[in-house]
């Protein structure tokens, strides 16, 4: 457990967008972003999912309620710093808006947020990415209302206050993070996820997990110190609604996630609350180490020389998902907290194991051994050595953990380079 503070916090905060969720909740979306006073809308998205056309109904059910609407397939599959960039300008372009809609998974409503922030704004992108990456600027204007339509059932980003990207010049992963991105509805309809690929919903799937996880495990509010009006962050610390919300995501991954990999219509449909539930839950308390590892594991994958290529994405260079990073050094570094306190370890490991299949596996390793199973099930990677990393890499991972303070700050004991350096050993090579 991190130092006792002097003065404990007393106070915790707890905020979430609007939510509509349920089968054909997608095709009221005129009159909700309407009841915004919008008149004119920019819908973003990517070209693989305008392909689908998905972003297309979601326009023509906005123009249906009057509004002018322009589409931009601007987002790339994992933004990066030039990608948003790009993303802005093209937006500066074209005509004023009074909303955006992001309609995708997390790269999409990401790139959404930066948008809408930088349309309302001055400054350039770098200005506002947070420290020490960026200049860790908070918006001085309020952003143009976002709407998020998931297609994805995994990242949250439809709850949540941050905006990811890869920095390409700094080799990480990084985001902006701000109360003001958090979307203000997000529109969750199962029925637009039955066009993810099972190797999508397995990563997604994974960074659900894990933000439940995370969230859970984080350190406690009240182990912080007590803080005045205007330090307080959207990541407060484990509380009793995200406690609530985290729960609720695990017990529904539990019965969902092989079956939705699987493409079982019904677990889709629970994977998609659970991606929701757990995007309130993190967005709140916040996340800890399996993300901090996933930024540099995720960023520094383009020079490797990697032939490897994530199932079901299409992409010609190797990459690898966010939520699959994540996962990556998920075993061990939940092996590394257990200590900090063991019964939410093992409340959690029952919980995604209500069969006991690893019931008889040593307390410290419980729950790694019930997410190795399921990674193995879902056909996750069986380490970082299969993605192409290796020894000479392990402190290049651990120069870009150590610079995602704002979350470890959330780890419920102290993280040292020591620690990340042996959960990412650890991590080579799962099965």
């Amino acid at each position: 457990m991190p130092t006792s503070p002097h003065t404990p916090e007393s106070v915790f905060t707890y905020a979430a967008p609007r939510l509509k969720f349920g089968p054909g909740a997608v095709t009221e979306i005129g009159h909700d972003v309407a009841g915004l006073g919008a008149r004119s809308a920019l819908v973003v998205t990517d070209p693989g999912l305008a392909a689908t056309g998905h972003p297309e109904r979601v326009a023509k059910a906005l123009r249906t309620a009057g509004l002018r609407v322009d589409v931009h397939d601007s987002a790339a599959v994992e933004p990066s710093d030039v990608s948003l960039a790009a993303a802005v300008e093209r937006a500066k372009g074209a005509a004023p808006f009074d909303a955006v809609v992001a309609v995708g998974g997390g790269s999409s409503i990401d790139t959404a947020k930066a948008v809408s922030l930088l349309l309302t704004n001055p400054g350039e992108l770098m200005d506002y990415v947070n420290a020490p990456v960026g200049g860790g600027r908070a918006p001085e204007q309020s952003v143009l209302p976002l709407v998020a339509v998931p297609t994805t059932t995994g990242t949250g980003a439809e709850s949540t206050t941050v905006c990811v990207l890869d920095v390409l010049a700094s080799q990480v992963k990084t985001g902006i993070s701000h109360e003001r991105l958090r979307p203000v509805l997000a529109v969750v309809d199962p029925e637009l996820t039955a066009t993810q690929p099972a190797g999508v919903t397995a990563s997604a799937g994974m960074d659900i997990l894990c933000h439940a996880l995370e969230s859970w495990t984080a350190r406690p509010y009240t182990s912080y110190e007590h803080k005045t009006p205007e330090q307080r962050v959207p990541y407060c610390g484990s509380n009793p609604i995200s406690d609530l919300y985290a729960e609720k995501a695990m017990r529904l991954l539990a019965g969902a996630f092989r079956g939705a990999v699987a493409g079982e219509e019904q677990a889709r449909a629970d994977m998609a609350l659970a991606a929701t539930f757990a995007g309130m839950g993190f967005g709140n308390a916040g996340v800890h180490v399996p993300h901090a590892n996933a930024y540099p594991i995720a960023g520094r994958v383009h020079d490797l020389g990697s032939d490897f290529r994530p199932r079901d994405y299409d992409v010609d260079e190797a990459m690898v998902p966010h939520g699959m990073a994540v996962a990556s050094t998920a075993p061990a570094a939940f092996a590394m907290t257990f200590a900090a306190n063991p019964q939410r370890h093992l409340t959690a490991a029952a919980w995604l194991d209500p069969q006991g299949l690893d019931a008889d596996v040593s307390e410290p390793e419980r729950l790694s051994a019930v997410l190795r199973r399921l990674m193995r099930d879902i056909g996750q990677p069986s380490g970082l050595a299969e993605i192409g990393y290796g020894d000479a890499d392990v402190d290049g991972i651990v120069s870009g953990t150590m610079q995602q303070q704002r979350l470890l700050a959330t780890a419920p004991r102290e993280v040292t380079e020591e620690d990340v350096a042996g959960v990412v050993r650890a991590s080579m090579h799962h099965w």
